[in-house]
Formats: structure tokens, C-alpha cells, sequence
């Protein structure tokens, strides 16, 4: 039989077990916080009807996987028609428009899944990756507050996970689309054009960026003029008292006056001024968002892009209910980040065990011993593994020290004698004999002084 070629499909990352604990703790932070903000948590299908996920538009078909099995059974219901949901956002809309009767307004969820999308694989973009998504949800309407604590539920979240300074930048759609009704750029469909241009500014600079406007039908005066506009450099009151000085029109000074007062409760959240920012160029490009939007960015590796971004849209589910259904949130794209902070050691990878403490197997015939060892410190709360395999010593410590264990328990003929372990740091080589009932006291100083 031929041996078939065990390497993973591009596009469909996996992690070596100490990469895999470094996005598990960053998963299990991001939930603790959006807990902390009183976010419920949901799930849905990975699967939904392909009606569904192409009723929203906003994503190409051919990025859609759908759904077959390899072989039915004659007479037996067909997958034809089913997808796997290419984000979060379009099932909440399904979810919200089904159970609405049931839920709780305004509707606050947070939703921790993986998602794909049959895009090309490139340098952190894959083809299957999590989604960490928070909204809240109206019914009728919401109030702008809402809006205001999207930015500090990402302060809390990023300053948490130690990745180095970073800027939430804040904008309103309104303002944006304002601002370019009154250059001559009137339709919807031109204005959806403009704005992408726009969001892709920082990163094609301001030749293409001109050359783009220029094609779109923008004289070169006017697209001069935008530039500039965009590239002040404001603080975000600054920008506030520009912005209100501007006589542009309704849809650009209710946006300017939104804008305002979620800047003035962002602050009243806590959220430091050197952490967030007014910025006018900001577009997100996807274009359901209506008012509010949002995106952060690392300080010192802006080439990693948007760690987080979102904002407000006026009606989440227009495709499944009559009912309008305001709302406001952000997403995480943590499979794509955590892997680049990792390469640019901003997080560091540490032991491939998420167990801190290693029972040694000196005496197989001990070894009922050993596991009521590991039983006693479970019981105490301290995450164990024994070791099972009739392997000499110096084996087993080859193994504790390259999984990255931090204390090892080890008892031979001598300590059985005595009852008594040796407790040893593997990081600082320090050890202690001790009686078998101070074993978890020992234990816990250890890794208590690790951290």
C-alpha cells in the first residue's frame, strides 16, 4: 500500500502544541473579557443554507464552500444547497431573526468560532480561521453608548495581552460618505469605490491612491484636495473642532456630532488618549457598516494590519425579518494574528504541556503510587501528568526538560522508605525532600514564584 503524503492543505493552519497553548490562553482571555463586559456567549452551525450566506452579498461565490458527502444512501436527504458559513456575521442575522421572539434586548453576544472562506493563501491570510466576534444587538433601535464601548472592550482585551502599544482608530461612516457627496462622488455605487480606495490609502501611499480617484472619475484638483484633507495631522479634538467648522451637509454633521459623543464616553470608559484616535480617512470596507466604525492597529508592526476592527450598521437581519434590528460590534481575526505576533516574538512560545508538573516513574512496580500522586495534586487544583512508559530516568528527565515542564516530582526505593518526594525546579534547579503530605505546599511555592 502506498504511503500517503501526511502534509496539511495550504490555506488550513495548524500549530505544534506550545503554539497551539499560546492561542488557547489568547481564546480563553478574549472570552474572560468580553464576559467582563456582559457579553452571553452563542454558537451556530458551522453549516448554514447557501440562500442564507449569499442573501447579504459582500462576498465573492466562489470564496463559498459548500457542503456534499462522498456517497448517500438512494432516497436519503441531499446536502445540496448547504455551506460552511464564511463569518459570524451573516449566521447572527439568521440567529437573530429565528429566536427574536426569545432573546433578551438590546442583545449582547459574543461568538468564538472558526470560519472559511476559499480565498487565495497568502502571508496571514489562510483559508479557515477564527473569528472572535462581539455585537450588541437592538430591537428598534440602540443607543449610541454602545458604540463607545467597542473601542474600550478592545483596550481591555489588547493592554491584557501584553503585545506592545497600540491605536484604536475611530470614525463615522456618515462623515466619510458626507465628505464625499460634496466632492461630486454621488451615487451609492461610487461612493462604496471611493471608500475602498480610501481604506487601502495606508497602504498603497498617496500616488496610487491619487491615480485611483483619478480613475473612478475625481478631477485631479478634487482628489488633491481629499488627499489633503485626509493626511492632517490632528488629535482627535483637533479633528472634532475642524470636522463641526465644516459646512458640508446633514449626513457629514450628524456624523460629526456622533462622532463626538463616542469619543466623550470612550474617554469616560477609561480608555487612554495615546490608545485611540479620530481619524476621517478610516473607511472599513465592507458596506453595511452606517455610522460608527473602527479599527486598531500595533504602534510598532503596522505591517501585521487591523488586529480588530468593526462598527455600527442599521439593520443586521433586513434579509430574514421585517423587524429593523440596529446593532454595533467588532471582530478579532486571532488565527491570523497570533501567528505573526509569535514570528515577531511579541508573544513568546513557551512549553509544549499545558501541565506544569510532572510525576517521574522511578519503579514500575510503584506505579499505583505515582498516579495517587498525580490524584492528590489534581485534586488540588495543580495541573499533572505522570509519567507512564518504563523508561530509565535520565529519559524521563530528557523529556520533562524539552516539553517544558516546570517542577518534576521524582521517588525512588529511598524516598518510598522515608514517604517522602523530591520536588524539583526544572528553572532554577532548586529541590527539596519533603514528606508526601507537604508535597502540594512545595509544589504551589514553586509555581507560585514562577508567576
Amino acid at each position: 500500500m502506498s504511503i500517503i503524503q501526511p502534509s496539511p492543505i495550504s490555506g488550513f493552519p495548524e500549530f505544534l502544541p506550545a503554539e497551539q497553548i499560546v492561542f488557547n490562553r489568547a481564546l480563553h482571555l478574549i472570552r474572560e473579557n468580553f464576559e467582563l463586559f456582559g457579553f452571553s456567549p452563542i454558537e451556530t452551525p458551522a453549516v448554514e443554507r447557501v440562500d442564507i450566506l449569499t442573501a447579504k452579498g459582500g462576498v465573492d461565490s466562489k470564496e463559498i464552500y459548500t457542503l456534499h458527502r462522498l456517497a448517500a444512501e438512494e432516497g436519503e436527504e441531499s446536502d445540496t444547497g448547504l455551506a460552511l458559513h464564511f463569518d459570524v456575521t451573516v449566521p447572527l442575522a439568521r440567529y437573530v431573526a429565528h429566536h427574536h421572539g426569545k432573546l433578551i434586548f438590546p442583545f449582547r453576544r459574543y461568538q468564538i468560532q472558526p470560519v472559511w472562506r476559499g480565498e487565495r493563501p497568502q502571508a496571514g491570510r489562510y483559508r479557515q480561521f477564527y473569528q472572535c466576534d462581539f455585537d450588541v444587538i437592538g430591537d428598534g433601535e440602540i443607543s449610541l453608548q454602545h458604540d463607545a464601548e467597542m473601542p474600550a472592550i478592545m483596550y481591555h482585551i489588547f493592554k491584557k495581552m501584553q503585545i506592545g502599544s497600540f491605536t484604536i482608530r475611530i470614525n463615522n461612516r456618515k462623515i466619510l460618505c458626507g465628505y464625499l457627496e460634496s466632492l461630486g462622488i454621488g451615487t451609492q455605487d461610487l461612493v462604496e469605490e471611493a471608500t475602498r480606495i480610501v481604506d487601502a490609502m495606508l497602504k498603497v501611499g498617496t500616488d496610487r491612491t491619487l491615480a485611483a480617484l483619478e480613475k473612478i472619475g475625481l478631477d485631479s484638483d478634487k482628489a488633491v484636495s481629499m488627499m489633503i484633507f485626509f493626511r492632517q495631522e490632528l488629535d482627535s479634538d483637533a479633528w472634532i473642532a475642524h470636522l463641526k467648522d465644516m459646512s458640508v451637509g446633514d449626513t457629514f454633521d450628524e456624523g460629526v456630532c456622533e462622532l463626538e459623543e463616542v469619543v466623550r464616553s470612550v474617554r469616560a470608559m477609561g480608555v487612554p488618549e495615546d490608545c485611540f484616535c479620530v481619524d476621517p480617512s478610516l473607511a472599513r470596507g465592507l458596506g453595511y457598516y452606517t455610522g460608527t466604525i473602527y479599527e486598531a492597529r500595533l504602534n510598532d508592526n503596522p505591517g501585521i494590519g487591523s488586529i480588530c476592527g468593526g462598527g455600527r450598521f442599521d439593520n443586521l437581519a433586513s434579509n430574514y425579518t421585517t423587524k429593523k434590528l440596529p446593532g454595533v460590534g467588532a471582530s478579532i481575526g486571532l488565527t491570523r494574528l497570533i501567528p505573526r505576533l509569535i514570528e515577531k516574538e511579541i508573544m513568546k512560545v513557551g512549553a509544549a504541556t499545558a501541565a506544569p508538573v510532572l510525576i517521574t516513574s522511578m519503579d514500575q512496580g510503584k506505579l499505583g503510587e505515582y498516579l495517587h500522586f498525580g490524584t492528590t495534586l489534581r485534586d488540588a487544583g495543580i495541573k499533572t501528568e505522570v509519567f507512564l512508559e518504563p523508561k530509565k530516568f535520565n529519559v524521563q528527565m530528557k523529556y520533562a526538560n524539552r516539553k517544558g515542564f516546570t517542577v518534576v516530582i521524582i521517588a525512588g526505593d529511598e524516598e518510598f522508605a522515608s514517604s517522602s518526594v523530591v520536588v524539583k525546579n526544572l528553572q532554577t534547579g532548586q529541590q527539596e525532600t519533603v514528606t508526601i503530605d507537604k508535597m502540594v505546599g512545595i509544589v504551589q511555592c514553586y509555581l507560585n514564584s514562577i508567576h
